[in-house]
């Protein structure tokens, strides 16, 4: 394997890339991608290119793409009025049938660029292959669910014939009606379900901030349930901390909040010492 040739001229050093690929070759590491990465295209190409590097350094990777922006755009042109309930979209008939569309146009849009840089994967979404068994989360968010059960035999087959399961958060509820699931939670569930060595949650912004905003490069899970109680983690990170609390408490070995605007993150957190954002551990 030529790691020079894989690695792109801005990204980490071959001496550490080497130093990190040992670490992986034999776990699973889990993606979720969502927010700026999936609407700017630049960053977008950054996103596909990294995702097709760990590939070709021959380690297994699993993809989860949320959409919240590219749904709002849809229901925004639909005239769809969006309410929320805890930072969670309340979606109606209606609504599901949009977020539908708008997150498997994604998920194409992923396999497709991610096959035409030489990369074996499979879409997984619940149409053709529901690995995501739901119960819904509350009545009045309508057709949310939390994930109840994976079929993690689907994803190892997937992993198995070396290609890279890319995933759409929904899944199937008693009823046989599909479901939207919080992309990150999905996420979450589905690294505890596979013990991954890396969970990473790539977002918009820098990572776990302290009192001063300044970057908390790494910390554990007492201090982090602390900055929880004590309000200095607020809105829209919380449920992104509850889910990396979940995570480190049930088998998942790091959970990274990785920042998602910054160029080649996903290969600078997997593979440099520095890394790129906050790494959580038990």
């Amino acid at each position: 394997m030529n790691i020079e040739k894989i690695i792109p001229k801005d990204g980490p050093s071959i001496y550490e890339v080497e130093k990190y690929i040992k670490k992986y070759s034999n776990e699973i590491i889990v993606i979720k991608c969502g927010g700026s990465v999936l609407l700017d295209e630049n960053l977008f190409n950054q996103f596909i290119e990294d995702i097709s590097v760990i590939y070709k350094l021959g380690l297994s990777v699993i993809v989860i793409h949320g959409g919240g922006k590219n749904i709002k755009k849809k229901l925004d042109q639909l005239n769809i009025e969006t309410k929320f309930i805890d930072g969670l979209r309340v979606t109606d008939e209606k609504t599901i049938k949009v977020v539908e569309e708008a997150l498997l146009e994604l998920n194409s849009e992923i396999i497709s660029n991610l096959i035409n840089l030489h990369t074996n994967v499979q879409s997984v979404t619940p149409k053709n292959q529901n690995i995501i068994k739901i119960i819904p989360e509350k009545k009045e968010l309508g057709f949310v669910g939390v994930p109840k059960e994976i079929n993690k035999r689907i994803l190892l087959n997937i992993v198995g014939e070396k290609k890279i399961p890319v995933l759409v958060p929904m899944g199937i509820g008693e009823d046989e009606k599909i479901y939207n699931i919080n992309a990150d939670v999905a996420a979450g569930v589905i690294a505890k379900e596979l013990n991954s060595r890396r969970l990473l949650l790539m977002t918009d912004v820098e990572g776990v901030l302290d009192k001063d905003k300044k970057l908390i490069p790494e910390i554990n899970s007492s201090i982090t349930k602390k900055m929880l109680k004590d309000g200095d983690i607020s809105g829209g990170m919380i449920p992104k901390i509850n889910t990396c609390l979940d995570a480190v408490n049930n088998g998942v070995t790091g959970v990274v909040i990785v920042d998602g605007r910054k160029p080649h993150s996903i290969l600078f957190e997997l593979f440099s010492d520095k890394g790129s954002g906050t790494l959580i551990r038990k």
